[in-house]
């Protein structure tokens, strides 16, 4: 049996946006490999074993799949929304550099629907023109360079996309970048907070950013931020494919 790694995305929550490539992967997967509430979301047969793990051992999950396909297996890792954006795909080639035979394993990354694009389908059309993702979580990356990024985004024009806005662990973060985008941005920028898009417990709010305050925000908002062109049309927001 020859074996491969595959590593799918399984989008923003609703089981509708999970691709048939996606799908077709699972179907043929003899491991699926993960962080424990994606795994969880995969259902069970036989011939299938599932691998639930921890959320900051992505390096083991990958080396974990690698052996596994080495061995013949067909192992699928899973992550949410695409798992190439902050995602499984990059711990995978991270995994891979350290060894002798990178081209040994066949491996398939296949891609899903991000949180950033289900929130701004929801919203409308806020990245419509330039934009940039950032994740807010410093456990991969210092605080200052999570700043500066901040306030080059802001200052460059770019809407903006944050992934993994506020958490306990990092009271007061928030508060911070909001008062980094106020320094760069007019008040009247729109500001939307997407909570668990595409689940039961959507949640949808767009403020001025003069009236965004982080209690907004949770580790399942997707916060989009606007460009100084970025309008209100009926309920929806928009960001002009036109740039003065």
């Amino acid at each position: 049996m020859s074996g491969w790694v595959k590593v799918a995305g399984l989008g923003p929550g609703d089981e509708a946006m999970v691709t048939e490539q996606v799908r077709a992967a699972l179907a043929e997967a003899t491991d699926v490999v993960g962080y424990i509430p994606y795994v969880a979301r995969i259902a069970g047969r036989p011939g299938l074993t599932l691998h639930p793990s921890d959320n900051r051992v992505e390096l083991d999950r990958a080396n974990h799949a690698l052996d596994m396909a080495a061995a013949g297996r067909r192992v699928v890792i899973v992550s949410s929304g695409d798992p190439g954006v902050f995602a499984m795909a990059a711990a995978l080639f991270e995994a891979l550099e350290a060894r002798p035979d990178p081209d040994a394993v066949d491996i398939e990354i296949l891609p899903g629907i991000t949180a950033m694009l289900a929130a701004a389908a929801r919203l409308g059309a806020p990245l419509g023109h330039d934009f940039c993702a950032i994740n807010l979580s410093d456990n991969l990356k210092p605080w200052e360079l999570i700043e500066k990024r901040l306030r080059l985004a802001a200052e460059g024009g770019f809407a903006m996309a944050f992934y993994n806005p506020r958490a306990a662990s990092r009271p007061g973060r928030f508060e911070r970048v909001l008062e980094i985008l106020r320094q760069a941005l007019p008040g009247h920028v729109l500001i939307a907070f997407a909570r668990a898009v595409t689940t039961g417990e959507e949640r949808l709010l767009t403020v001025p950013l003069s009236q965004a305050t982080a209690d907004m925000a949770d580790m399942r908002t997707m916060v989009i931020v606007g460009n100084a062109d970025t309008r209100r049309v009926g309920r929806w927001i928009y960001s002009p494919r036109r740039a003065g």
